[in-house]
Order: structure tokens, then C-alpha cells, then sequence
């Protein structure tokens, strides 16, 4: 790949992704499979003017090492120091940069129990420290090809012909182009527009439904509304989470959702594919589940803790946006809910939340909003979705239809 485009792409997450400040330090993890351009990322972060810039790597190899050999105990435990570095996270605010390139199958064999269990041990005492950093800085995920990931994308194709194509796919919907800066700005204004539009209805409910059996209504929470594309932290910085992305989404009101819901594509999970599956809603919790391919592991996925069965998240996407347009199935939630509509188990955003800058997190979760150590997308859009509003009016509003925005 042309080392100008990959330096367009590092300069794109630095300044427009997580919008880098002056004097500001940045976390950038990251795998093991492009260190150049990781080198990129890095330099573009200080021209930015970050005052440090810090990298953890990860390699899925050693994290089935660690699992096969650590005790629970081990695993869960939160180290003092462990317990100081969030601390300092806490103080100073740090950008975190995720940068993507896993293996879908990559912990295939793991033991997801002993995982699951030492999650649950360990997230009430790292709970705190996210809660009191939670939409205060700036953050962004982005990918890049890592070899089997790309292998498993194009079967066919040598390891560099396949990680050549991962790139020009990676690109494209990162709208790469000779202005990405200005692709962006018309990007992200457009889908503030239909926010906008989302907003003004009044919605009470969501109902979805399809040809392939779908048919669930979701609540929303009053003083809630639809966001999209770039967000703005409590420190009034702008930036962009997701790097691609093309939702409109919302949190709704926990406790409201019936019916159930089918999922049209893979959901990669620790590591692992939960294949052809559905989600069955009563009083807004999930009931019961169905998957074709790992069973187990979804069922496992809902009971995390009380919260992870219930939704978090709903996002629109139309069946045209780039990313479904390029017929590819990326095995990867950060592109593949960009594909099509999608709902999330697990926790919401309180920052959808009207004037949830005047508000504390324990007040936004009073409102409605969900709470997890979870938040799993799952997608269920295709071009067979109707999506209907229904108004605290009364009315019927068409959002979509086939699949597509009905306005």
C-alpha cells in the first residue's frame, strides 16, 4: 500500500478520529501486525501536539497462553499498580487510540468460562475508574489488515495480495480520499441531519420488522436522542469514535422491548463466531437465544451480569452505505454494524441523554439507560427490515423501508 495514503489514514485518526490536543498524552493499543504503520499513527499524534504518546501491544497467541495456564484467581486480580495506572488515567485524561487488525477465529479453543469468570471478578473493581472517566475524553477505534484476518476475507489470494485488498477495503469506507478532512466534515454533517430529523418526531417507539420473521418493538427513553458521527466530549473537544462509521444511533429505555429478532450476520465475540442466531425479548430482557453456530457462547454472552441481557444500543444504517455497497463481510463488528442496522446487549450511552452534561451517570442509569460490563453489537439489518416510529402522538412514521431510510 502507498506509504502517502497510509500516512493519510494516521493523520485522519489523529486529528479527526481522536482529535489529539495540544499537550495531551494518548494510549494507542494496538496488534502486532502493522508496525509501520503504528510508527505512522504515532508520529501524526505528536505533529498533533501530544505531549506523550505510549503504545501496548497485544497478540491473541500470548492472550490463549495466559488463559490456558493463570488460575481465575490470577486472572481477575487487579494488581495495586494496576489499580494506580487507572488512577492516573482518571487524573490526566488520556486520548485512547484502539487499532484493530484481530483474527476472527483467533481464541478459537479458549476457554471462554474461565474468561467469563475472571471478567466478573475484576470488573466491580475496575467499574469506578471507567465511570468517572466516561465521556470525558477523547477516544477512536480504527483497523488494519492483519494477516489472517485478511486471509480469512480472501481465501483465495497470497498473504500479500490479501492483506493489499484488506487495505484498499479498510480505506475506501475510512473515505481515504485525496481530502479525507473535508470527506468528513460533509460525512458527519449529514448524518447530524437526519439526527436532527430522528429527533424532531418524538419517537416513543421502534418497531422492526422483516420477511425472515423479525418482529420487535424497542422502547425509547424520553429525554433521549439519535447521534451520529462524530461526538463532543465534557471537555468540549469534537471527535470521532468510530473510524468507520455511518449509525444513527440511540439508548433505549431499558425494560422495553418485546418480540424477537434475527441476526443477519456473524457476531465475532471473544475471539470466537456466534453464527445464525436470534434473540427472543420479554419485558425488555432477553429470554431466550438461538444460534446455529456456538450456542454456548451466547448464552454465556447475556449472562455476564444482570445488565448484559437487556439492550443498549439502537442503531440505523442503511443497506447502501459503503461498507454493505462493497458486499464484503469483514468477521469484524467495528465494520460489519456499519453494513446494516443493529442493536447492542449491554451497556448504553448516557451521553444520549438531553443535557446529560448537567447530570450525573447515576441519573442518566435512572432514566433508562442500561448498564453492563457488556456491549455487544449484533446486526440485523438487510434489505428485507421495515423500521417504523411510533410518536407519543400516535403516529406512524416511516424510517425505513427494504432496508433503506424512508426519508
Amino acid at each position: 500500500m502507498k506509504q502517502t495514503l497510509l500516512r493519510k489514514y494516521a493523520r485522519l485518526i489523529a486529528r479527526i478520529g481522536a482529535n489529539v490536543q495540544k499537550g495531551q498524552d494518548v494510549l494507542i493499543t494496538c496488534g502486532l501486525d502493522q508496525p509501520r504503520f503504528i510508527e505512522f499513527l504515532v508520529d501524526e499524534c505528536y505533529k498533533a501536539g501530544a505531549r506523550k504518546v505510549k503504545v501496548e501491544f497485544y497478540h491473541q497467541p500470548l492472550e490463549k497462553l495466559h488463559v490456558r495456564h493463570q488460575t481465575v484467581t490470577t486472572m481477575a486480580k487487579v494488581e495495586e499498580w494496576e489499580k494506580a495506572r487507572l488512577q492516573h488515567y482518571v487524573d490526566s485524561l488520556p486520548c485512547r487510540i484502539y487499532v484493530d487488525s484481530d483474527d476472527p477465529d483467533g481464541l478459537k479453543g479458549i476457554n471462554q468460562m474461565k474468561i467469563a469468570k475472571a471478567q466478573q471478578k475484576s470488573y466491580p473493581i475496575v467499574k469506578p475508574y471507567y465511570d468517572q472517566m466516561e465521556n470525558k475524553y477523547q477516544w477512536c477505534i480504527a483497523s488494519v489488515p492483519g494477516a489472517a484476518w485478511a486471509k480469512k476475507l480472501f481465501p483465495g489470494l497470497s498473504k500479500g495480495q490479501a492483506i493489499e485488498k484488506l487495505w484498499e477495503a479498510i480505506l475506501f469506507t475510512a473515505r481515504v480520499t485525496d481530502d479525507p478532512v473535508a470527506e468528513w466534515e460533509k460525512h458527519n454533517q449529514d448524518l447530524q441531519d437526519r439526527c436532527a430529523y430522528l429527533n424532531s418526531l418524538g419517537i416513543a417507539e421502534l418497531h422492526y420488522k422483516g420477511d425472515n420473521g423479525t418482529d420487535l418493538t424497542v422502547g425509547m427513553i424520553p429525554e433521549a436522542e439519535f447521534k451520529g458521527g462524530g461526538d463532543t466530549s465534557l471537555k468540549g473537544i469534537f471527535f470521532n469514535p468510530n473510524i468507520p462509521t455511518e449509525e444513527c444511533f440511540i439508548s433505549p429505555m431499558r425494560g422495553k422491548a418485546e418480540g424477537i429478532v434475527y441476526a443477519t450476520k456473524p457476531l465475532s465475540y471473544n475471539g470466537e463466531l456466534i453464527e445464525n442466531f436470534s434473540v427472543r425479548f420479554e419485558n425488555g430482557k432477553a429470554v431466550e437465544v438461538k444460534a446455529e453456530k456456538n450456542q454456548a457462547l451466547l448464552e454465556q454472552m447475556i449472562s455476564m451480569d444482570e445488565g448484559a441481557a437487556y439492550l443498549g444500543e439502537c442503531a440505523l444504517v442503511p443497506v447502501n452505505s459503503p461498507i454493505s455497497e462493497s458486499g464484503m463481510l469483514f468477521y469484524n463488528t467495528l465494520f460489519d454494524e456499519n453494513a446494516a442496522c443493529h442493536l447492542a446487549l449491554g451497556a448504553g450511552f448516557t451521553d444520549t441523554i438531553k443535557g446529560f452534561e448537567n447530570k450525573t451517570i447515576e441519573e442518566c442509569r435512572e432514566m433508562g439507560i442500561n448498564d453492563s460490563m457488556e456491549h455487544n453489537d449484533f446486526m440485523i439489518g438487510y434489505e428485507g427490515l421495515d423500521i417504523d416510529a411510533i410518536t407519543r402522538d400516535g403516529k406512524t412514521v416511516p424510517v425505513f423501508r427494504q432496508g433503506k431510510w424512508a426519508f
